[in-house]
């Protein structure tokens, strides 16, 4: 099985993305959070044996042209190994952090894909840019601007979706599908696969031409991280977005009574509401091999690839241990 591992910090990432390859990481990605999402990943290009994703992007404050120049570019400082993940975030996020717009998320992230596949087709084959959309507009892309062909192709374009549209659009445009981490086995087979089925349907393409991800949150074998894995799961699961994820399990009424939490500054206190029952139901806990064991169950029959999705950074011995350990399974 293939691993995809966070690559957290910025000036270390280019030594901490050595370490996890050597650790038997097949990936690293980053997340949108202190730092740029694409600059520890301009480092870590120069380690070989590693494919790079971004893991993601939050799309709609970022215009397609700046999100193809950057994606391009790491494209070819990774000698063809980089992954576009992108995603949509939530409305509050949008609007008030980055104070960008949200309306129709599901028509504007399919229309997004689009714009940059028109802008890696100009530039890959010397057509002429005229991408015309409700949401963006392309039109000029003059010879100074323009890269040229990418000896590598275009990089794939991921999106990470929970809502059965979203993963359906995901499906039916994008590359490939980035599972979100706050998720089960129950969720992942019941919900999210038929919704990418319905999705390649519609597009006509096979099972094969479209990747999917699956983010699992794990977490070792001691008092510190059980305790970080249950403040993390309160937080995703104080969010309205995630209360399908608790619903398919019967804790639905879990949703609201966290987020009244959150509203009042309790976070502490949330993650004494996710029982044992619950924490080993959405993330991977335990051993090395319990871990893997849990991994393995739940991506059966639906993809070799696995996202390591860390509530704190693992120990990159323990790190190599359950990579080891997925291994084991060929």
């Amino acid at each position: 099985m293939k691993v995809f591992t966070a690559l957290y910090g910025l000036t270390d990432a280019a030594d901490r993305a050595r370490e996890l390859r050597d650790a038997g990481a097949g990936g690293v990605a980053t997340f949108e959070g202190p730092h740029d999402v694409f600059a520890p990943l301009t480092l870590a290009a120069t380690v070989g044996g590693l494919d790079l994703m971004t893991n993601v992007a939050i799309a709609f404050p970022r215009n397609p042209i700046h999100l193809a120049h950057q994606a391009n570019d790491h494209q070819l400082l990774s000698g063809g190994r980089f992954h576009l993940g992108l995603g949509t975030q939530i409305r509050p996020q949008i609007e008030k952090r980055f104070g960008a717009q949200f309306d129709r998320p599901v028509q504007r992230m399919t229309e997004l894909i689009a714009a940059l596949r028109a802008i890696f087709e100009a530039w890959n084959t010397g057509g002429r840019l005229d991408f015309r959309g409700e949401f963006y507009r392309h039109t000029l892309m003059t010879p100074t601007f323009n890269p040229g062909p990418n000896p590598y192709g275009p990089p794939p374009i991921y999106v990470g979706a929970l809502g059965p549209r979203l993963t359906r659009a995901t499906a039916e445009h994008a590359d490939g599908l980035l599972v979100m981490p706050f998720g089960s086995k129950r969720f992942l087979h019941g919900s999210t696969m038929p919704a990418v089925r319905e999705g390649l349907a519609a597009s006509g393409r096979r099972a094969e031409d479209f990747r999917i991800i699956p983010e699992v949150i794990v977490s070792a074998d001691d008092d510190a991280a059980i305790a970080g894995t249950r403040r993390l799961l309160s937080f995703y699961g104080s969010t309205p977005a995630y209360r399908p994820v608790l619903a398919a399990h019967g804790w639905e009424d879990l949703q609201p009574e966290l987020n009244a939490m959150s509203k009042q500054g309790r976070w502490q206190e949330m993650g004494s509401l996710i029982t044992d029952e619950i924490m080993h139901t959405i993330a991977a806990c335990g051993t090395p091999a319990e871990i893997a064991a849990h991994i393995r169950d739940r991506l059966d029959g639906v993809s070799d690839t696995v996202f390591l999705y860390q509530a704190a950074p693992i120990g990159v011995s323990t790190l190599a241990e359950i990579i080891d350990e997925l291994g084991r399974d060929g």
